[in-house]
């Protein structure tokens, strides 16, 4: 499984409705609205580099009100709650 964060610029009159038009694309895990350089932030999993080549320019990249897309490949994913997970092991 791959993980990519791709960040996106948007029209700004329509944030509300692209960010849903990619949340329902599928692959397409979550979607964030933010502030910063980018409008919205897109996390998508998918099963290899070739649905993932075919999904940002291919899906998210049409939807009405993307301007710009960047896309970021995730290695390793990291966070409190699976080191936790990890060290609770046999603690039953």
């Amino acid at each position: 499984m791959i993980t990519a964060i791709v960040l996106i610029r948007a029209a700004t009159d329509r944030i509300p409705e692209t960010a849903q038009a990619i949340a329902d694309i599928d692959g397409v895990a979550e979607v964030y609205s933010c502030a910063g350089d980018v409008d919205l932030v897109a996390v998508v999993r998918v099963g290899d580099h070739e649905a993932l080549a075919d999904l940002v320019p291919g899906a998210i990249g049409r939807v009405e009100g993307v301007l710009d897309t960047d896309t970021h490949i995730a290695f390793r994913s990291y966070s409190r709650r699976d080191t936790e997970a990890a060290f609770a092991i046999g603690d039953d």
